[in-house]
């Protein structure tokens, strides 16, 4: 009997030592909770935002794409790509020989109806003389009646004359006028002080104007660059939040690592139908302090982002953090994850306003998408 329950004894013994092994085993070999990256809920400023949907582009507030409005050859070319110029300036001239012949002529006429208007006035103003002189010679009865009518109708006549004469001069004038006209036309000038971007056409080339209808390359690309601003195209869903005067900040491709503060200038009155399936409104933004000159050109893309709405010193967490916008992963006391369900307020992409569910303190997983992360899961905290 006390051998029986001897060997039952060391049965038992062996059995559990078994146990414990393979349980210590299972605990040494068993895999580690995933590391996750924790962040802590913390109170500050959240903005609700407005981003373009697609690139913006740097624009100046004046650009003229110019033409002289006839055709002709190319006869003179003052400016270069990239010169600079003052309003006024000649930039190109066209062929006019024929019409300097026209305004000379027109000129040379003016000088002879000067001249003859001149003639007939002194006539005028002796034949008016004249009749005077008769006037008082009739009273003492030195001259008919029928003479002082003809002195009277002379001088009449004379003034008519003199008249005329002034009618040609100021016809000539307005010769001279057509032709100064007639050679403007073949004249390009600035219309604002700026740099020239582009030419099309060389000396002796043929410039043609644009037909209605049928572009053609413009003879001289002029750009104010004194003056820029960003040209975005945003959601229209995101429209109606946008005003007039709000924050934005800038952000270019070309100068990296800088933020430009700017403000809304103006909001399209219409919906562009580019694409169908993602219809924007152009909104324009103004530099509050644009880059230097050589730093900023037209046509670098740019990122604008409107701030519509600001929350100071609220319960905030990043916005990846959120799972379908409206739970997150909270970290227990025991490292189990726990799946709170949140309610939020103003967001943008970087941050969400918590109005409920979580506490200034509480710790929430930030990489929802690393494996094993679900509710009650046991997790550590990644190792900074």
């Amino acid at each position: 009997m006390a051998v029986a329950l001897h060997k039952t004894t060391w049965r038992s013994i062996f059995i559990l030592t078994a146990i414990l092994i393979a349980g210590a085993l299972w605990y040494l070999t068993r895999p580690a909770p995933p590391q996750v990256a924790l962040v802590t809920v913390e109170r500050g400023k959240v903005e609700a935002t407005v981003n373009n949907t697609r690139s913006g582009t740097i624009k100046a507030c004046r650009r003229a794409k110019l033409s002289a409005p006839a055709g002709g050859q190319i006869s003179h070319l003052l400016v270069q790509k990239g010169q600079r110029v003052r309003s006024g300036d000649i930039l190109l001239e066209l062929w006019n020989k024929d019409l300097e012949a026209q305004k000379s002529i027109a000129d040379d006429a003016l000088i002879t109806a000067k001249n003859q208007e001149k003639q007939a006035c002194y006539q005028a103003d002796l034949a008016q003389s004249e009749a005077l002189r008769a006037s008082n010679l009739q009273t003492r009865g030195f001259i008919s009646q029928e003479g002082m009518d003809q002195k009277n109708a002379a001088a009449r006549v004379a003034h008519a004359g003199c008249d005329a004469a002034k009618s040609a001069t100021e016809q000539s004038r307005s010769r001279i006028r057509a032709a100064r006209a007639d050679l403007d036309r073949l004249v390009l000038k600035a219309p604002f002080d700026g740099i020239v971007a582009d030419i099309s056409g060389e000396l002796g080339e043929y410039a043609t104007p644009s037909p209605p209808g049928i572009p053609t390359p413009p003879s001289i690309d002029l750009i104010d660059d004194s003056c820029l601003y960003v040209s975005a195209p945003i959601d229209e869903v995101d429209a109606a939040h946008v005003r007039a005067g709000q924050p934005v900040r800038i952000t270019l491709d070309a100068i990296k690592g800088k933020t430009f503060t700017g403000h809304v200038k103006r909001i399209a009155s219409y919906v562009l139908e580019l694409e169908k399936q993602a219809r924007t409104v152009e909104v324009e933004v103004d530099f509050d302090e644009p880059p230097t000159p050589d730093k900023l050109l037209v046509g670098y893309s740019a990122d604008v982002e409107i701030v519509y709405a600001t929350h100071d010193n609220v319960l905030r967490i990043p916005t990846q953090a959120l799972l379908d916008g409206k739970h997150v992963y909270y970290y227990g006391s025991k490292g189990v994850l726990e799946d709170r369900t949140v309610s939020t307020g103003l967001a943008n992409w970087d941050e969400t306003e918590i109005t409920s569910g979580l506490n200034q303190g509480d710790r929430i997983v930030l990489n929802l998408d690393q494996a094993g992360v679900k509710a009650e899961a046991r997790v550590q905290p990644q190792k900074k």
